[in-house]
């Protein structure tokens, strides 16, 4: 069995002591099933410090962006962003989108770099993956104007309705369930991933964030990501090798990979 983190932040778990314990967590990820991670960074010298702390490791994808939340303080960044898009270690942009779960104040800049984001990926052709927080309708209407269906993309860690979700899948885009997932108040998530297509299904754990049943209240880590296989295939009738063997191949379909 194959299963792939498509989302995870590995340079924030163990934060100081991550360089002497990154071997202990992808092992325990590998006993688990996970044998390659999309590691997405949220600011270019968040970026710099992953890639040098993980270049070794040849499970490893990369992606490259800004995250809204980090706009204010990359404002000099965006001619840097199209440089390191272009490096053929990087197969995604991202993270990139909208939050204004805290404050709609930085909208007008969160705004201008998402659609930065979006046309640095249609010119290199690399799908990118979007964050979006209390701002699905102007996330939607962003990948709209912009022509997104061009890169095409994720919705990563997916929490909204279920007309949001095919509002998404109009344009090509894939849908990524986390460990919220597995959350007892997720009835209405849960219902909506029952009617999202296999072939646009992809998991991710967005660790060190929203570990899953049962390990929340944890740091997570991309080894729980089984958990929310063995959730989402419960949910789709599945089995998880079927599950497995789905995502895997919606992953490198999305990025343009050979297996």
């Amino acid at each position: 069995m194959f299963l792939i983190d498509s989302h995870c932040h590995i340079d924030q778990l163990n934060h100081n002591s991550l360089h002497e314990k990154i071997e202990k967590i992808l092992k325990k990820a590998y006993q688990n099933h996970v044998k390659k991670f999309l590691t997405v960074s949220t600011s270019i010298d968040n970026f710099y410090k992953t890639k040098k702390l993980l270049d070794k490791y040849d499970s490893i994808f990369y992606s490259c962006g800004i995250h809204p939340l980090h706009c204010q303080k990359e404002t000099e960044n965006l001619n840097e962003l199209k440089k390191l898009s272009n490096s053929k270690s990087i197969i995604a942009l991202g993270e990139t989108g909208l939050d204004y779960y805290y404050s709609s104040e930085t909208k007008n800049l969160q705004q201008k770099f998402f659609r930065e984001h979006i046309r640095i990926a249609i010119k290199l052709n690399k799908p990118i993956i979007v964050h979006s927080r209390n701002s699905i309708t102007d996330t939607i209407k962003i990948l709209k104007e912009e022509n997104a269906e061009k890169c095409g993309g994720i919705l990563h860690s997916f929490t909204e309705n279920e007309k949001s979700a095919f509002r998404l899948l109009d344009i090509g885009f894939y849908i990524s369930f986390s460990g919220i997932i597995t959350f007892k108040k997720s009835i209405e998530l849960r219902n909506t991933l029952k009617k999202i297509p296999l072939e646009k299904l992809l998991i991710e754990t967005d660790s060190p964030y929203l570990a899953p049943i049962p390990y929340r209240g944890k740091k997570n880590q991309p080894a729980y990501l089984l958990e929310i296989a063995k959730k989402v295939a419960l949910i789709k009738e599945i089995s998880l090798e079927e599950l497995a063997q789905i995502t895997t191949n919606n992953f490198f379909t999305l990025f343009n990979l050979n297996f």
